[in-house]
Parts: C-alpha cells; sequence; structure tokens
C-alpha cells in the first residue's frame, strides 16, 4: 500500500529533523492514512479507499461521488 491518499493525491514529504546543535538530518513526514469503505449510493456497491483526514474531510463536504469523479480528473484514483 502506498502512502497516498487516492481522494486528495497527499503523500509523505521529506524535511529535517534539527537537534538543539542545528545538525540536519532527513525525515519523513508521513501523511495521516488510513484505510475506509463507503457506500456508493449512485453505483449501489461498496468502495474501499485509502484516504487522508483531509481527504475524510472532503467527502464529508462535497459527497461521496463528486469527490470521487474530482479524484479521478486529477488523477489521484489508481483503479
Amino acid at each position: 500500500m502506498s502512502k497516498i491518499c487516492q481522494i486528495t493525491g497527499k503523500r509523505e514529504m521529506v524535511g529535517n529533523n534539527v537537534s538543539h546543535s542545528k545538525r540536519r538530518t532527513k525525515r519523513k513526514f508521513n501523511v495521516n492514512l488510513f484505510t475506509k469503505k463507503f457506500y456508493w449510493v449512485e453505483q449501489d456497491c461498496w468502495v474501499s479507499l485509502n484516504i487522508s483526514a483531509a481527504g475524510l474531510r472532503t467527502i464529508n463536504k462535497l459527497g461521496l461521488d463528486a469527490a470521487i469523479k474530482m479524484a479521478a480528473e486529477k488523477g489521484y484514483l489508481n483503479a
């Protein structure tokens, strides 16, 4: 499972750990990602998505059908 949100396209970012002496070492900022199943009323089926917390808020705001169509247009959905 790749760490990419299927609704918003968010992925892990790269940054630095900065110590007290200002030494910098590379680190990753992971996205808050989880797998969730939704019932898609328009298609009459269950859909399992890897989404972030921001993606869940987008689905709550726009609705599942509109969010999936928007993600498909932008190329975030892989299936």
